[in-house]
Parts: structure tokens; C-alpha cells; sequence
């Protein structure tokens, strides 16, 4: 690990420190007992394939591009700081940045579900943030639904030879946004709205979210372009190793 490297980690894990342990722990993303509990297992068991696949993906980073483990940790850190900066946007939920669809860009998809579920794991655990009945439910919006769509944005953007900056800003801001589009699904499938039903709920939740995910994701997809400059400046090796001057893994 060179010089930088560590640098570049400390400061990850300092961020993480700093911010993810703030005094306010309401809860974020969907708490602990605001879904039914047949919602909680059928999530829980839609996330397992995606799981494996990310088991396998990162086993093959292990064995294959070893010397990116550090940029996978640090995109892990960078999830959990940004998931953790919550702003309150509707009852039993709360909007934030992901920051998954920087590490999805960089490692694909399915890596991201492993990275995902750890952090909000975590983040249940210490923080009291998001909850353990919960998990699949939220793992299925951050870690597998909003990585799924960055990845998919980033290789169509280099396909249409858009520039990559752009690219990168795109799938960014629009997984975060995504994202939140299923946070909403899963809230308005389990609390639909006496009229209306789930189609009024559904449009409740979107209407309220949006007040405040829409900016975040624009400054979500702006922060994954100058975390991006950084790493082609301070980890080309490990960047190369990755393919992702050639358009993605």
C-alpha cells in the first residue's frame, strides 16, 4: 500500500467516524417495524441471488485484481458516510445520498449488493439507523436497485460516447433518485392510502421524497465526478485493473 493509499484510507475512516456516529439517530431509510412482516421476508428473500452473485464477483476481485481491495473498502466507507447524512423527508424513512453507484461503476453491480447490505448492517446495528427486520427491504433499494441502474447508465453513456464525466454524473445522481423510487414502491405496497390505494400512496411518497432527494442527487453525482478526478490521479494502477479506462469491468 503506498503512501497515499494509506492517506486516502485514513481519511475514508475518519469520515466514517465523524459523521456516521452523529448524535441524532432517528431512523433512516425504512425503520425497524414499519413493514408488515411477510414484506420483510419476501424482500429479504428477493436480495439472496443478488448476494450471491456479489459473493462470487468480489471472490473473483480477490483472486484476480487484488491490489483494488482498497478502493473497494473505501467505496464501502463511502457509502456509509454518505447514507449516513440524512436529511428527514416523510414518516418512517428519511432521504440521503447512496453512494452506491460510484462503487457499482467501478466493481459492477453485484459487488455492491455485498458492500451495501455490510454497511446498512452496520448502520442498523451501531447507528439505529434503517432496522434488522428491514434489511431486505432496504437492501433491495440501495444495494441492489440503485447499483443495477448506475451500472446499466455508465456502460450505455460510453456506448453513446458520452463524455465520461458525464456519464459517471448520470448514473450517479440517477441511481440516488432511483433508489428512492423504490423506497417509495415498498412504502406505498405496505401502506397504501385509504383512497386512493397504493397508486395514491405511491404518488404521496414520490411527491415527498422528491423535495429533498432531487437535490441530493445532484450533488451525489457532482461528488462521485471529483471522487473519480481523484482516483485517476492517485490510483491509475488500480483503476487500469479494473478496465475502467476502457469503459467498465
Amino acid at each position: 500500500m503506498s503512501k497515499v493509499h494509506r492517506r486516502i484510507f485514513t481519511l475514508s475512516v475518519a469520515f466514517a467516524i465523524v459523521f456516521g456516529f452523529a448524535e441524532n439517530v432517528s431512523a433512516m431509510h425504512i425503520m425497524e417495524g414499519y413493514l408488515p412482516l411477510n414484506h420483510c421476508i419476501v424482500w429479504g428473500v428477493v436480495c439472496i441471488p443478488f448476494l450471491i452473485l456479489g459473493f462470487l464477483s468480489i471472490k473473483k476481485i480477490v483472486e484476480q485484481n487484488r491490489r483494488t481491495l482498497l478502493i473497494l473498502v473505501m467505496m464501502g466507507a463511502y457509502a456509509f458516510v454518505l447514507s449516513a447524512l440524512k436529511i428527514p423527508s416523510v414518516t418512517g424513512s428519511s432521504s440521503h445520498p447512496t453512494g452506491t453507484g460510484l462503487g457499482a461503476i467501478l466493481f459492477g453491480p453485484a459487488a455492491m449488493c455485498v458492500i451495501g447490505i455490510i454497511v446498512l448492517l452496520f448502520q442498523a446495528i451501531l447507528l439505529a439507523h434503517g432496522g434488522l427486520t428491514t434489511l431486505g427491504a432496504n437492501t433491495f433499494s440501495m444495494a441492489i436497485a440503485g447499483p443495477f441502474l448506475a451500472y446499466g447508465i455508465y456502460i450505455l453513456c460510453n456506448r453513446l460516447k458520452v463524455p465520461k464525466s458525464v456519464g459517471i454524473f448520470l448514473a450517479a445522481s440517477l441511481s440516488d433518485l432511483f433508489t428512492y423510487c423504490v423506497t417509495a414502491f415498498q412504502l406505498a405496497l405496505a401502506h397504501p392510502a385509504e383512497v386512493g390505494g397504493f397508486r395514491a400512496s405511491f404518488v404521496e411518497f414520490l411527491g415527498i421524497f422528491a423535495m429533498t432527494q432531487i437535490p441530493l442527487a445532484i450533488i451525489e453525482g457532482l461528488l462521485a465526478v471529483i471522487v473519480i478526478k481523484g482516483l485517476e490521479a492517485y490510483a491509475k494502477p488500480e483503476l487500469t485493473e479494473l478496465r475502467y479506462f476502457e469503459g467498465g469491468i
